[in-house]
């Protein structure tokens, strides 16, 4: 049981994903009601409204998964979202993780089946980061390049994988040097790499004590040897989650147009500040309220 704990808490922070199903692990399912399905379908449509309307071509866009409120952090996977060139207007562009292959590989998904990928049917989370012209042009021409998104790809998957380093790569990562290639010209991962260190991508270290760092040894999509061993010592595990992204995306492109939905209990809420939703998605003043009920 505490194997399992550990392990569930160190691949949210990277979103290990199955296709076709929630990014859940490797051995868990999530039962939804017809209700919740249903309310999630909704959720979609609200977001998919919101994107149709930006006039964006791309957008980055990022899901809640496992709670990982003790590490501060409210999204674990993020995706590109096309206004087209996939099989639907809005669908996402991902890295996921085959669990049955364990090996990683790029998956379209419309965006229902995209929220669905929560561990929470009830109350759940998305991000959409609108970029400018500038950005979004080169980077759904990026995304749709299917050689160049594979090209990218690393062979070896690892939840945890360290920003700066070649050995392994996680999903968000993979958003990380698509961004690269399509902004800087990086054509390999050494060279987007290079590209994002010296535009300043600092992803925030995660504060994770010994005995998360211990399902390293136990789980095949976790690996510690591609960090630096200071950081280690220190108790700190450097990788990209959605929050990096926006951060740096936000950093360097100051017009981009950051919004936040998410469904509990009132209803679908959402908000057009770049200000995060309020938790248990309660609303507050100035939030929009969708009911669902």
């Amino acid at each position: 049981m505490i194997r399992r704990l550990l392990a569930a808490a160190l691949l949210a922070l990277a979103g290990v994903a199955q296709a076709g199903s929630p990014p859940r692990g490797c051995d868990r399912q999530l039962e939804i009601s017809a209700t919740q399905q249903d309310q999630l379908l909704r959720f979609a449509a609200v977001i998919r409204n919101a994107l149709a309307t930006s006039g964006a071509e791309a957008a980055l866009i990022a899901r809640s998964g496992t709670d990982l409120s003790r590490f501060g952090l409210r999204f674990s996977h993020a995706a590109i979202a096309l206004a087209e060139g996939l099989d639907t207007p809005w669908a996402v562009r991902q890295l996921y993780y085959a669990c049955a292959e364990r090996a990683p590989r790029l998956y379209d998904q419309g965006l229902a089946g995209f929220v669905t990928g929560s561990d929470d049917a009830d109350v759940g989370y998305v991000s959409v980061l609108l970029l400018p012209p500038e950005a979004a042009a080169p980077l759904a021409a990026a995304a749709r390049d299917k050689r160049l998104a594979l090209g990218l790809l690393n062979a070896r998957y690892s939840a945890n994988a360290y920003p700066f380093s070649t050995d392994y790569q996680n999903c968000n990562q993979w958003v990380a040097e698509l961004i690269a290639a399509a902004v800087g010209g990086a054509t390999s991962r050494e060279a987007a790499q290079a590209w994002l260190r010296r535009e300043g991508y600092a992803p925030q270290p995660v504060q994770a004590s010994p005995l998360l760092m211990v399902a390293g040894r136990f789980v095949p999509w976790l690996h510690f040897n591609d960090h630096p061993v200071e950081q280690l010592d220190a108790g700190a595990v450097q990788t990209s989650l959605p929050a990096s992204l926006e951060a740096f995306a936000l950093q360097r492109w100051p017009t981009a147009r950051r919004l936040e939905f998410c469904h509990g209990p009132q209803g679908v809420l959402s908000r057009d500040d770049g200000q995060p939703l309020a938790a248990g998605c309660v609303s507050q003043p100035g939030d929009s309220v969708t009911r669902l009920n």
